[in-house]
């Protein structure tokens, strides 16, 4: 049971009803419950401690939800979501998931949107503005952004347009002097100027676009925020207020990581964020005190738990790659941030020197520059989530596809997951899956998955048929455990790999009468359907690896005819505008018309539809993903 002031907060009003002299115990209160809260749950521990101090100023100064406030990327607003009568949440481990990890408005109207990936948040409060302008509205529009954020391009579009409008909006930039995990970019060299400076350095990059500004030295003084917030209130121009915060203010010195408490039971999820980032693979700290999220830096293995697939298989991508270095110098690693995440570990990285560049939070940058690389006759390798590789999405047209470009993308955390709904994979098949000239691979084991690896970044791929970019699905849990259960957790890649096509299929078992035509991480699930068919209706299902969701094999689909009356594909993916489709429009416009030559299509997928932290098991049982269910719906079938 919690106790104290912070037990007596129900809401923004609360806050302002406070003795100002009560606000700095009032911020150590909560600091208390956000460590306690990181060692039980885990989540973006520090970001958030070190924006407690500017939350409960904001909500002290401003009159949400009346003064509308914008969290960029809102992995800060778990104080927000304290201090705006969802405090439960933090205390008691039987209310966690009441709330999401991140902003939302279904939640509480103090959120303003559902807000999960980086740099949208100037454009949203100009969008803000403007209604209320027009509308004669009063209010103050507040866009609280940083933590690396302001590095994405889509910030920088945003700041020149707030100074064009030119109306009242106030834009708090939390400088931490982290992003997610480093800083990368020009633009933090004049940010350290102006802290060194007390804010009067220049070049000022907030004036040199127009904006009006104010510098708060010490970020983490609440009496301080306070004060420069009530001076920019009610503000008639845009205006930055540059706070300068420490990043984890109040986790454990070097020594004493946090990050080695136990983790909770729901670390696998993709979902969850442990205590810390701040540790390399030796587990010494990097930036003591300004820690993030354990597995974004933090091998799994040191935690006393075997690593994800992502960093699985992300370790054997660049293992691979590494030993190549020496002999090919045009080979580069582009991550646009959030390189651990994805078995990019800090080790790797040191090593690699040139042959590894971070871009910051950056995606649509990156995959531009690795065009860019590309041309220049390297070999680029971009790595990074499903869900970021989205806001890439005009880069994989124009960029790579349209002009041809060798380039391969590394596609992690793609398919279902049990993540929040602003990370979801479950839509990368209809993503990738068409746009022209784009090779589009899914592994079903590691030898596979380095062997594509080898094949597409093969130089001498540029003089083939296929020369274009190429990217390949990470594989995910199933697999791993399929390879875990082989024995196969280091698989060196196979001879002959850079000269296999991988676009053509695979079958791994012979049968009859039902085809089984499996995608990437559903491979595993076939196998154990096909087995159930066998063992209780003694159906000998023949199984297909298809290896590839751009393009269809024609000839194995044409040597299924016949021999089987029912063709099944499954995919760990949105059905609609995905793979599946693809062959039943396929069987559906090149009828043979001869007895017994047409098989019927079953697909086998994911709706249409957002999840938010609903369990993988959960979802594969909504969308039939399980051998009893699609053993049910064959045996109707025939």
């Amino acid at each position: 049971m919690v106790e104290g002031l912070l037990a007596r907060i129900g809401g923004p009003d609360d806050v302002k009803a406070l003795p100002e002299g009560r606000l700095p115990d009032l911020c150590a209160e909560i600091r208390a419950a956000l460590l306690d809260y990181g060692h039980w749950h885990g989540g973006h521990i520090g970001s958030n401690l070190g924006m407690v101090e500017a939350t409960v100023a904001l909500h002290r100064v401003f009159d949400s939800p009346r003064d509308r406030i914008v969290f960029d990327v809102s992995h800060q607003s778990y104080v927000h979501k304290m201090l705006t009568g969802r405090a439960r949440a933090y205390f008691d481990p039987a209310h966690a998931n009441e709330v999401t990890g991140f902003t939302n408005p279904e939640e509480s109207e103090h959120d303003q949107f559902v807000l999960g990936h980086t740099g949208t948040s100037i454009s949203l409060a100009c969008g803000l503005a403007k209604a209320r302008d027009l509308e004669g509205r009063d209010g103050d529009v507040v866009d609280v952004i940083g933590d690396g954020s302001l590095s994405s391009g889509v910030a920088f579009e945003g700041l020149n347009n707030a100074a064009e409008q030119g109306t009242g909006m106030v834009i708090v930039f939390n400088d931490n002097e982290m992003s997610i995990s480093g800083d990368f970019g020009g633009m933090y060299g004049p940010l350290a100027r102006l802290r060194a400076s007390g804010g009067t350095a220049e070049p000022n990059l907030f004036k040199a676009f127009g904006l009006d500004y104010r510098y708060v030295e010490d970020g983490n003084d609440v009496l301080a925020l306070v004060r420069a917030f009530r001076e920019v209130r009610g503000a008639t121009r845009p205006v930055v207020v540059h706070i300068h915060t420490t990043k984890g203010l109040g986790l454990p010195a070097e020594g004493a990581c946090a990050c080695a408490a136990p983790a909770p039971a729901s670390v696998g999820d993709p979902g969850w964020h442990g205590v810390s980032d701040a540790c390399d693979l030796s587990g010494s700290h990097l930036h003591a005190g300004r820690c993030e999220a354990a597995h974004w830096q933090m091998p799994d293995s040191a935690l006393g738990r075997p690593d994800d697939p992502r960093k699985h298989y992300g370790k054997l991508a660049m293992a691979a790659l590494e030993r190549r270095f020496a002999a090919e110098p045009g080979l580069v690693v582009v991550s646009p941030a959030t390189p651990g995440s994805n078995g990019i570990t800090h080790a790797f990285r040191e090593r690699a020197g040139a042959h590894y560049v971070d871009t910051g939070i950056t995606e649509s940058h990156a995959v531009a520059v690795a065009a860019g690389i590309a041309k220049a006759g390297g070999t680029p390798v971009v790595a990074t989530t499903a869900s970021f590789f989205q806001r890439a999405y005009d880069q994989f047209f124009q960029e790579l596809a349209l002009n041809r470009m060798p380039v391969t993308l590394l596609d992690f955390l793609g398919g279902l997951s049990g993540s929040d709904n602003t990370h979801s994979g479950a839509y990368d098949l209809a993503m990738f899956g068409n746009i022209p000239d784009l090779v589009c691979l899914a592994p079903t084991s590691g030898t596979d998955f380095l062997g594509m690896l080898a094949w597409a970044t093969d130089p001498a791929r540029r003089g083939s048929a296929t020369p274009g970019p190429v990217v390949i699905r990470v594989p995910g849990e199933a697999i791993l455990a399929r390879d875990t259960a082989d024995g196969a957790l280091s698989p060196a890649t196979p001879d002959g790999a850079a000269a296999t096509d991988w676009t053509r299929w695979q079958v791994t078992r012979a049968g009859g009468q039902v085809a089984i035509v499996a995608l990437g991480n559903t491979h595993p699930l076939a196998e154990r359907t096909a087995d159930l068919l066998a063992d209780e209706a003694g159906v000998r299902a023949t199984i297909v690896d298809p290896r590839c969701f751009s393009a269809l094999d024609e000839a194995a689909l044409e040597a299924l005819r016949g021999r089987h009356r029912l063709v099944v594909t499954l995919e760990d993916g949105q059905l609609e505008g995905g793979w599946g489709a693809k062959v039943t429009a396929y069987y559906a416009n090149r009828r043979d018309g001869a007895p017994g030559r047409d098989p019927r299509v079953l697909n086998v997928g994911a709706a249409k539809e957002f999840t938010d932290r609903v369990p993988l098991a959960q979802l594969e049982e909504r969308y039939g993903l399980t051998p009893r269910a699609i053993a049910g719906r064959v045996l109707a079938a025939l």
